[in-house]
């Protein structure tokens, strides 16, 4: 078999894995399956989630930036839930319970606290407050930002999704 011929041949098997491996590898990563216990005691799976577009967002009442940006969430949430949009603000294992629910009682969005850490470990071991997720319909993750978000893209990726 001549050269060339080879090279054909080697091309039209690998093409196909090639493709297969891209598709793959820009695939965005699937939120993991954790239970969110919120502070008034219900609890949700993330599988529970699917159809909606999600924000996870990590938060301590100790942390400072995320104090700051909490109205913004408020009006993130106000603006997209009666679109299907979800949030859900996961207080930290750190954090005190008590504060936890005296501030998640201001907050017209679900407020679950991770008090072993399994929900930050599933996302990554989330180990920086504040941190949000976005999650689209079908459960994959779309956006992290460490740090106050950019609300304008925030805004616009919900508006996307």
């Amino acid at each position: 078999m001549a050269l060339p011929m080879k090279r054909k041949l080697l091309l039209a098997v690998l093409a196909p894995a090639l493709v297969v491996g891209a598709v793959l590898f820009l695939q965005q990563p699937v939120a993991p399956e954790v239970r969110f216990t919120m502070v008034s005691g219900e609890s949700v799976d993330t599988s529970a989630l699917r159809g909606k577009v999600v924000v996870v967002n990590f938060w301590a009442t100790y942390c400072v930036p995320c104090l700051k940006e909490m109205p913004k969430l408020v009006q993130t949430y106000k603006k997209y839930s009666p679109r299907g949009y979800e949030m859900i603000a996961v207080a930290v294992s750190q954090d005190r319970p008590e504060r936890v629910a005296a501030l998640a009682a201001t907050l017209p969005f679900k407020v679950a606290f991770d008090a072993d850490g399994t929900v930050a470990r599933g996302f990554g071991n989330v180990r920086s407050t504040p941190s949000t997720f976005i999650v689209d319909r079908e459960g994959r993750i779309v956006k992290r930002y460490v740090g106050e978000p950019e609300w304008s893209e925030l805004h616009a990726i919900l508006e996307r999704l």
